[in-house]
């Protein structure tokens, strides 16, 4: 089969499948699948004060990280707004973080700004690691993950998967990424990332405060939803397209996939005071919540 690649958007370069998506699907589901991430970025920290840094900067707990175990965190602006979504893994000398690569710079730059006196080292490797995803069950961060030289060769058993199935399987799962289900206004507390990506035992971490406000009042303004949607249309809704509950809007598509056993569905964001057993539209296509 004639493998087809992603040619827009945060994925660009990225192989979209190679002819049989389903099949694709099914060694994902069955853990006999690996994919290649070459298209993400990676940056490294080095230096002995990486962790309790990256544990001040972050809304993950990092002081007592086992080794070689990966997590995933957010970094907030004081307002308590995503700005930047990491995967993370430590080796016992160095921080390893993936992250979306037009986010690369911005990331690098805050990283370099919050140094100050302290023995760390952030470092842009994207040139020289790439990472994988390994053949497994797909696990909460939507591992397990390796990194590889970018000139090294792959040698995972079963099939390579593209980000159709991926995508498809992240929508299933509920999984929010950044630059699909967030934008300018996106808090933790509206994406399920909290006791994930967020930990709610932790110390104090920039927008901190509203996390705990909003989790405390349990009235986020927003939430998460997964969308049935109809499958007589060919095409499904893209990214940013309005979610309209009769003729007002409440909210906007995160992504939109095809699942090999779902059919056509979308992660989407609403308004919280949206009726869960409110038959939505999206670019005219019905969707159940």
């Amino acid at each position: 089969m004639t493998a087809v690649f992603v040619e827009e958007g945060p994925d660009k370069g990225a192989l979209w499948h190679s002819g049989e998506p389903n099949k694709e699907a099914r060694a994902l589901e069955e853990g006999n699948a690996w994919a290649d991430y070459s298209h993400k970025s990676i940056l490294t920290v080095t230096g002995i004060d990486r962790l309790t840094w990256l544990n001040d900067l972050t809304t993950q707990e990092l002081v007592k990280w086992q080794v070689n175990e990966w997590t995933s965190a957010l970094i907030l602006d004081a307002q308590g707004h995503i700005v930047h979504q990491l995967f993370l893994m430590d080796d016992g000398t160095t921080t390893w973080i993936f992250t979306e690569k037009e986010k690369e710079e911005e990331l690098f730059g805050f990283l370099n700004k919050m140094v100050f006196m302290l023995r760390v080292e952030p470092k842009i490797v994207t040139s020289e690691y790439k990472v994988i995803k390994t053949t497994g069950k797909t696990d909460a961060f939507g591992g397990p993950y390796k990194i590889l030289k970018r000139n090294e060769q792959i040698a995972e058993s079963g099939i390579q998967v593209g980000t159709w199935v991926l995508e498809a399987e992240r929508v299933a799962q509920g999984r929010a990424r950044l630059l699909f289900e967030t934008d300018h206004k996106s808090i933790p507390n509206e994406l399920g990332f909290l006791n994930n990506a967020v930990h709610m035992r932790k110390g104090c971490y920039p927008g901190q405060e509203t996390v705990a406000k909003v989790f405390n009042l349990g009235q986020p303004p927003r939430k998460l939803v997964m969308l049935h949607l109809d499958g007589t249309e060919v095409e499904v809704p893209p990214h940013g397209t309005p979610v309209m509950l009769e003729d007002k809007e409440v909210g906007f598509i995160g992504t939109s996939a095809r699942h090999y056993e779902l059919g056509p569905i979308a992660l989407a964001v609403v308004k919280r005071s949206t009726p869960a057993d409110a038959v939505l539209t999206a670019a005219g296509i019905l969707a159940a919540q």
